[in-house]
């Protein structure tokens, strides 16, 4: 075989072996990126089924909660459901006491109303009873409230006056003071405040009752001061004199049961007189 002929055969030698070499390194790069993509394949399922699991736990925890927030709902809702209707069937019963507690005051109110009526027409029959019954010197008997005493305005007058002008001049001072304490238009009082209380007064400052004071004396002013209180004491909406039963003895407003009392003795002894 000729040198030629050699370096051919060779050179066709190398050749099948570099495209044998090169059909190997071919053959195992497709079964390696193969390999790869199986392997990449299976790693790509597993996380696929591992994402899938973990959406059905995180579904299930979802839903689990869902299911115990529905059920704490629902038990509260009963719950508060139940504390409402309790709620209201006690106000219910509430209003139904008031309403009879309503009823029970007004009842009352009215009782206490005819009572405080009946109790004032026996007062007024007593009254009425006691100017013909009693006499001086009486432990029980009538009163006129806001009339001036006049004791105090005929002493001044017997040391002013001599003879018959003393009873002149009595009636006709007793007579002008007691027109100044029915007068509407003199209002001689004044609001005094003590703790959370406020009481109406008399105004010793009031310049009408100084001019009296300075004129006639002290005592003659404290009458008409007396009548002016006994006036706001008894007769607020009025300014002139109410009869009024009166405890003598002890300087106050007598009971119904002392005023029965003295009565039914006036007439015993009236009784005793006459047999």
């Amino acid at each position: 075989m000729s040198s030629n002929n050699k370096i051919a055969a060779s050179d066709k030698l190398a050749n099948e072996l570099a495209k044998k070499m090169v059909e190997e390194i071919e053959k195992r790069a497709n079964e390696m990126t193969k390999q790869k993509n199986e392997e990449l394949k299976k790693v790509k399922k597993e996380k696929n089924e591992e994402l899938n699991k973990v959406r059905k736990e995180l579904k299930k925890v979802v839903t689990d909660k869902d299911k115990m927030l529905k059920k704490v709902i629902k038990d509260n809702k009963q719950e508060l459901d139940k504390v409402i209707e309790d709620k209201d069937k006690k106000l219910e019963e509430e209003r139904r006491e008031f309403e009879g507690l309503e009823d029970t005051n007004s009842a009352l109110l009215i009782k206490e109303r005819q009572s405080s009526d009946e109790i004032q027409e026996a007062r007024t029959e007593l009254i009425r009873g006691f100017g013909y019954l009693s006499g001086e010197g009486s432990m029980i008997g009538v009163k006129r409230m806001g009339e001036v005493d006049e004791k105090p305005f005929l002493k001044v007058c017997q040391q002013r006056f001599n003879g018959d002008n003393v009873a002149l001049q009595h009636a006709m001072l007793c007579s002008i003071w007691q027109r100044n304490i029915n007068d509407s238009a003199w209002y001689p009082f004044k609001i005094v405040v003590t703790g959370e209380k406020m009481k109406e007064v008399v105004d010793d400052e009031d310049e009408k009752l100084k001019e009296l004071n300075e004129e006639w004396g002290e005592d003659v002013k404290n009458a008409v001061r007396t009548a002016l209180e006994e006036l706001n004491e008894f007769n607020p909406s009025g300014r002139y004199a109410v009869p009024v039963l009166w405890n003598f003895e002890h300087g106050r407003k007598a009971t119904l049961s002392e005023g029965i009392a003295h009565m039914t003795q006036q007439i015993n002894d009236l009784k005793r007189k006459r047999t």
